[in-house]
């Protein structure tokens, strides 16, 4: 009968073979089974969402890699849609501040026109530093997701957790390793040329 569930008990010891049993055609009679297959079905989802709004941050990150820049790439995403982006410019503009991130939420604050951002999720291919992550917290951002964990400055539990720290007033709900393989080579590419240039 194809294209038809079949109901077939099943343990909810099984679920981790939800997939499985779905692709065979088949359905979960137990209720809590059900919930919980709804629940793995939601994640995927989700990790699509969230897989989307980081190649559209991997675009930024591309942009700054062609300009000479060091390849990092952020977006701003209110209410399912991105109404910020940035890419580090700190060679272009002769300015230490100009990072991904500060120019991302400069661009959204704007045009949300207030200083609080506290509806938006931000979308990074590397993981903020001390500044950018000081930043993040004071504009009151609500979640970060980010692509590769930066062991020399990352500020979201790498080397200091500025993001979570339990003295300060606000607190950012962190998801990292979203295409973690494409941050972190598009990184070394850079910085291998660069050492291939100095040779």
């Amino acid at each position: 009968m194809a294209g038809n569930w079949i109901n077939y008990i099943a343990p909810v010891a099984q679920l981790d073979r939800v997939t499985a049993y779905e692709a065979a055609g088949c359905w979960f009679d137990s209720s809590q089974a059900h919930d919980l297959l709804v629940v793995v079905r939601c994640r995927k989802k989700m990790l699509k969402v969230q897989q989307y709004y980081m190649q559209e941050a991997l675009q930024e990150a591309r942009q700054a890699f062609q300009e000479d820049e060091v390849p990092v790439g952020a977006v701003v995403v209110h209410q399912g849609k991105i109404i910020a982006r940035g890419h580090n410019q700190v060679e272009r503009l002769k300015d230490p501040t100009a990072h991904a991130e500060i120019i991302a939420i400069t661009s959204a604050a704007n045009y949300l026109g207030t200083k609080w951002l506290n509806q938006v999720s931000l979308y990074v291919t590397i993981e903020p530093c001390s500044m950018c992550a000081g930043a993040l917290v004071l504009a009151r951002v609500k979640k970060i997701y980010f692509g590769a964990c930066d062991p020399k400055t990352g500020a979201c539990g790498s080397v200091v957790n500025i993001v979570n720290h339990k003295k300060l007033n606000h607190r950012i709900k962190v998801t990292k390793g979203i295409l973690q393989e494409e941050c972190s080579s598009l990184l070394k590419n850079f910085f291998s040329r660069k050492r291939a240039k100095k040779v």
